[in-house]
């Protein structure tokens, strides 16, 4: 059985208490912070039977190694993920909407992302294991419990992956500033996997050659980029408008 891991914040704790409250194994809270969110929390806390202990500021930000605790951490068991993308794939009854990520590499940036694949609807998120951050608490928190509920895969060879996929008819589009079609020019309703690169250095060489399309967001203003998770949601959401 893997060890213990801890979340923090009220978003991340409280997805795992609505989503699976037998996996906590306690809760800590700072009893100095007596504000309504925190009261209702804890009434959700304590309907649902979970062990609370007082906690001061510092053993919270000790327990969550960051001081964006809120006042609230938790102690939790892993919860059951499906084992493999080939499972999840399998298990699939729509046409699948997958987030790969190419050397994301910030977890503030991989929880945003997350979070967006959550409120989009995507189907898992796929990243390199050599080029990309790995699930932690501050991933957990920036991503408001996304991280307890969307599929995250780290692959050992991330274009062998996309091949693999294309071998599922899964069409593997790819964003880049100088693509000739713009995201809006092309059809996302079936099989997908949308590839996203680090801002500024974009997609691996490599990532970008097994891609079978390349497409832009189009930008009007002076920047020329967005960050990853604000791409992500872009182009997620434009596949979600056009599914809907």
């Amino acid at each position: 059985m893997s060890s213990p891991k801890v979340l923090f914040g009220f978003h991340a704790v409280g997805v795992r208490l609505k989503t699976a409250p037998q996996t906590i194994i306690e809760i800590y809270f700072e009893p100095t912070r007596r504000d309504a969110r925190m009261r209702q929390f804890l009434e959700r806390v304590r309907e649902a039977g979970v062990r609370l202990i007082e906690a001061d500021g510092l053993r919270l930000a000790k327990l969550a190694g960051s001081h964006g605790h809120q006042g609230v951490a938790a102690r939790v068991e892993a919860v059951a993920q499906v084992k493999s993308l080939d499972d999840l794939l399998d298990q699939i009854k729509e046409p699948p909407l997958l987030l790969v990520l190419d050397g994301i590499t910030d977890p503030h940036n991989l929880g945003a992302c997350l979070r967006v694949a959550d409120g989009a609807g995507a189907h898992a998120v796929i990243a390199p294991k050599d080029h990309a951050a790995g699930i932690n608490a501050t991933v957990a928190k920036v991503a408001s419990g996304a991280a307890e509920t969307v599929p995250y895969f780290m692959v050992t060879n991330l274009a062998r992956t996309l091949g693999e996929l294309k071998e599922r008819n899964i069409w593997c589009i790819g964003t880049s500033g100088d693509a000739p079609k713009t995201l809006y020019q092309v059809d996302l309703k079936g099989p997908t996997a949308l590839v996203l690169g680090a801002e500024g250095d974009g997609m691996r060489q490599l990532t970008r050659k097994t891609c079978d399309e390349l497409v832009n967001i189009p930008m009007h203003g002076a920047v020329e980029s967005l960050n990853v998770s604000v791409a992500s949601g872009v182009c997620l959401y434009e596949a979600l408008r056009q599914r809907l």
